[in-house]
């Protein structure tokens, strides 16, 4: 191997990993359904499934691959999985954990089934009552096709993806099991990938991919097409899907085809490249070091405290995850409620492991906010952090969030003005503590509407810290990257990245204006016109009761509707010096103390909506668009 070519794969195994996919898209799921588990050993059969995943765990992060039998007799459970081997570990991880989450959709609790298999496009995960190992060729063995197809020269294409699934059954078996490649002919291209099992040998390999050779014929006029077998695994796409192993992909080639290789200059060029190609492995050494040390620590932290609960005790009490307990779906994971085995009804919480926040999610909510309580604010009850995925145990709140009271599938009755008024002051009084009280000073950086939750009385408790963070005593601000969401953040925190407890306030601010109209600031996005612009309007021409929600129908005091809104005014001033704290918010809310007159808000609207929610316009004047209530991450720099 020469200096450059060896250069070359260095640079793709230090450089590429931050495009690296764990490739979770689901391909197909299959449940036996040809054959029963009686009711008596559906529980044994159960256990004896989730130890087995259990087991797994360790061998896959290890080699890529795990085959475990667990049990004895009629309830022994036969269990697979392997990554494809061009994933990074790191994906292979987030693969299975993922690919664990769905198996037990063909679980006995579900369907009486004693068996069942997923087919991700990164990984894959089978579980029976008999030994399987041995088995390359099955009668559920299926071939899925895509929907969309080929737009080009279709007799070439067709071609191309016939030599192509043909040349990687040839050579995959000569590779242990594995290849991946392309074809490119007369400018059309076409990607594959080949896999046996790691129990399936080489003449059985053979067979395997001979037989997906066949079945995928079918499907060569559709831009790609899958053939999942027992024992192999074989696709192709005019898209290229591989590629993030540590290794650079190989072409298969025909009589025409020719590998294209750009090559580094020599001298002074290669000698930076290695440079560079150093440093980001140091670095990434570096990171790697460093998370491992934090995790290490929050583990041992975890199981030491109360809050640790085991990850197979939460999946039941969810009953797997099924849909019909799913509570909702944020930026960083989806809930679900559940029954402990003590009858406790709980909100679980999954957090994505495809999110590059999950971590700081999971540490910001364990190591900061267990630690303190309030009345308003939703308690951590527990959480899980050696399954396949972490879980966050909170106490279950039945009147849901506020955002479900307004969202258009709430069949509920509108909010009377006392529950509006309740929950405007309890959500001031939660946030005056994290700001002014608490043994931490806590910045939350996303209140919004789904964020505040609601008791059987309507008492409002803060949920989601994922985005917290801790304030210095003697500091003014935090220069951080922006994090939040669209028509929530405070105009000096979007545009330089400064963030203060005056952030919150201003989140608020917009938060308390839209509960008394009844109306999300999303909605004012078709009118041209912000939320806070109509506020203002109304406040100018003396008539800012006419932004009471109408659904009140008079049954509300006028001038206490009118002082609440210019206090959301006042939170929602465009120089953050001027708007007040929360524990002044407060104190207006409670007294009768003259509110202070407000100085006009900033208007806040991406430049584009669809092409890029991290940059923005700061606008003063009156004919502006609003800002678009969605979750997003910018990456605007600290200033």
């Amino acid at each position: 191997m020469s200096g450059v070519t060896l250069l070359l794969l260095l640079l793709f195994r230090f450089a590429v990993p931050c495009l690296s996919d764990p490739r979770t898209t689901e391909a197909a799921l299959m449940c036996a359904t040809n054959k029963t588990t009686p009711f008596s050993e559906r529980n044994i059969f159960s256990d004896n499934f989730l130890a087995a995943l259990h087991a797994m765990t360790p061998s896959i992060d290890s080699h890529g691959y795990a085959s475990v039998i667990n049990g004895t007799g009629n309830s022994t459970v036969y269990a697979f999985a392997q990554c494809m081997k061009d994933l990074y570990k790191s994906d292979c991880n987030i693969c299975f954990a993922e690919i664990k989450t769905q198996v037990p959709r063909c679980l006995p609790f579900q369907r009486g089934t004693r068996g069942g298999r997923v087919f991700f496009d990164g990984c894959y995960l089978r579980y029976d009552d008999y030994n399987f190992f041995n088995e390359s060729l099955s009668d559920q063995d299926r071939t899925v096709c895509g929907s969309k197809e080929f737009g080009g020269n279709q007799s070439i294409y067709e071609a191309n993806a016939m030599k192509l699934v043909r040349d990687l059954s040839a050579e995959a078996p000569k590779n242990d099991g594995f290849f991946v490649g392309f074809v490119r002919r007369r400018n059309v291209t076409v990607y594959g990938l080949a896999q046996c099992w790691q129990f399936v040998n080489g003449s059985a390999c053979e067979r395997c991919l001979a037989e997906a050779v066949n079945n995928i014929s079918s499907c060569t006029p559709k831009e790609e097409g899958r053939v999942l077998n027992a024992g192999c695994y074989m696709s192709y796409s005019t898209q290229k899907f591989y590629g993030n192993s540590t290794d650079p992909p190989t072409e298969t080639h025909g009589n025409s085809s020719s590998y294209t290789i750009m090559l580094a200059s020599a001298g002074s060029a290669l000698v930076l490249a290695v440079a560079v190609v150093a440093f980001f492995a140091w670095k990434r050494m570096q990171r790697r070091k460093r998370a491992r040390r934090q995790f290490g620590a929050l583990l041992d932290r975890v199981h030491k405290s109360k809050l640790n609960m085991t990850y197979e005790v939460l999946e039941r009490a969810t009953n797997y995850f099924n849909a019909s307990n799913k509570l909702g779906q944020g930026g960083s994971g989806s809930v679900y409620k559940g029954v402990l085995p003590d009858g406790n009804i709980v909100a679980i919480k999954r957090l994505s492991f495809h999110t590059t926040q999950w971590a700081d999610h999971f540490f910001n909510e364990v190591n900061l906010i267990s630690g303190i309580h309030h009345r308003n604010l939703v308690r951590l009850l527990g959480c899980s952090i050696t399954g396949p995925e972490s879980l966050l145990v909170y106490e279950y709140m039945p009147n849901q969030s506020v955002h479900d009271h307004f969202s258009a599938k709430q069949k509920s009755q509108p909010l009377t003005w006392e529950a509006r008024r309740r929950i405007i002051l309890g959500t001031a009084e939660g946030l005056a503590y994290l700001h002014e009280e608490s043994p931490v000073r806590i910045i939350h950086r996303d209140i919004k509407l789904s964020n505040i939750m609601l008791e059987k009385d309507f008492t409002p408790k803060i949920a989601d810290f994922g985005l917290a963070r801790l304030f210095p005593e003697d500091g003014t601000h935090i220069s951080t990257t922006v994090a939040g969401t669209l028509g929530y953040m405070a105009p000096e925190y979007v545009v330089q990245g400064k963030l203060s407890e005056k952030a919150d306030v201003y989140s608020f601010g917009v938060l308390l204006i839209e509960i008394i109209s009844g109306k999300r600031s999303s909605s004012f996005v078709l009118n041209a016109s912000s939320i806070l612009q109509v506020a203002w309007n109304l406040h100018r021409s003396d008539n800012l009761g006419n932004m009471v929600d109408p659904s009140l129908q008079d049954n509300y005091p006028a001038e206490e509707a009118r002082r609440l809104l210019q206090i959301g005014l006042l939170c929602t001033q465009a120089s953050a010096n001027l708007r007040p704290s929360m524990s002044e918010v407060v104190k207006m809310m409670t007294s009768s103390e003259e509110i202070p007159e407000p100085t006009q808000p900033p208007f806040l609207v991406p430049s584009s909506i669809e092409c890029s929610k991290s940059e923005y316009n700061f606008h003063t004047s009156s004919n502006t668009n609003s800002s678009e209530d969605s979750m997003t991450e910018s990456l605007i720099p600290p200033g």
